[in-house]
């Protein structure tokens, strides 16, 4: 266990030095001591906001479940998880902290499969967002300027085709598994119960545009903070590639993949990459500062 977190940490800053041995550090550093305050305020506001929106949808989905959970604690429990996402290798072990805290708070005879309802609560949330978020970053590198051109339209018909047929043959599998009184029928049941449902569907499709939207909305605030000017609607295509990166559980938090991510991206569409960096860097810095809610509910946590 060990030896995957040190090789995770290592990666991370070999990433993150190959990106500073590219680039003019200094330049770098001074932009991000200059950040704008007001925009650096927003994007924390937004931070509030989205943590508020991830916790309930969280307790919608454990609902479904027949999981009873106060918005309180999914709000503590949401935080304490971003927190361990960002400073432990990996970024996923929040995730499978808060659902192994939840199965043992919350066992239920007969149901062990998969840990339990509390735990598939977390990881249908989870699936959600993900799915989302990749959905949105497809299309927006249909977006790109660069790499699109006259032929979007098609393509972007030809993606959206593809991904309903791909929903379209899920919701259908799912449906004649759920009936089947297997361990695996039984997960497939929970997981129509919480997502594939049309009222279940549509909360957990609005509530994971809103998500996205708002960390779409933070890389532009962090990105007007270090004094990047790119027009709004020629830096949004890029936001969505550049964050999926950090689902890739192979560093800490995301950090080297995702600035080695916008060093690529934005010098493919001719921006400058020292700002695709620079904005990388404030935004997760913004995220961390974010994150620190999580840190007093641990400390408080540890103390009780």
């Amino acid at each position: 266990m060990k030896l995957p977190g040190a090789w995770r940490v290592l990666l991370t800053l070999v990433l993150l030095l190959g990106v500073a041995w590219w680039l003019d550090l200094t330049s770098v550093a001074a932009r991000l001591v200059a950040l704008r305050p007001g925009w650096v305020g927003l994007a924390l506001g937004l931070s509030v906001v989205q943590v508020a929106v991830l916790a309930w949808r969280w307790r919608f989905t454990a609902r479904r479940l027949g999981v009873a959970l106060p918005f309180a604690e999914a709000w503590r429990e949401y935080y304490l998880s971003i927190f361990l996402n960002q400073v432990l290798p990996g970024g996923v072990m929040g995730d499978v902290s808060r659902a192994w805290r939840q199965a043992r708070a919350r066992p239920r005879p007969g149901s062990a499969a998969a840990g339990g309802p509390a735990a598939r609560a977390v990881i249908f949330e989870r699936v959600s967002a993900q799915a989302v978020m990749t959905t949105v970053a497809l299309v927006s590198l249909l977006a790109v300027p660069s790499a699109v051109g006259r032929r979007s339209g098609p393509m972007v018909f030809a993606t959206v085709a593809a991904a309903a047929a791909i929903v379209v043959g899920v919701v259908i599998w799912a449906r004649r598994q759920s009936s089947a009184q297997s361990p695996t029928g039984r997960v497939l049941a929970e997981l129509a119960s919480a997502h594939l449902s049309p009222s279940a569907f549509a909360v957990q499709l609005s509530t994971g545009l809103f998500v996205v939207g708002t960390y779409l909305a933070t890389y532009v605030a962090a990105a007007r903070a270090v004094g990047v000017e790119t027009p709004f609607f020629v830096i949004l295509p890029l936001v969505a590639p550049v964050l999926m990166t950090m689902l890739i559980p192979v560093t800490v938090a995301g950090w080297g993949l995702r600035e080695s991510a916008a060093a690529l991206l934005w010098g493919a569409v001719g921006l400058t990459v020292a700002d695709g960096v620079v904005i990388s860097v404030a935004y997760g810095l913004i995220v961390l500062v974010g994150s620190l809610p999580g840190a007093a509910v641990l400390a408080l946590g540890r103390r009780a």
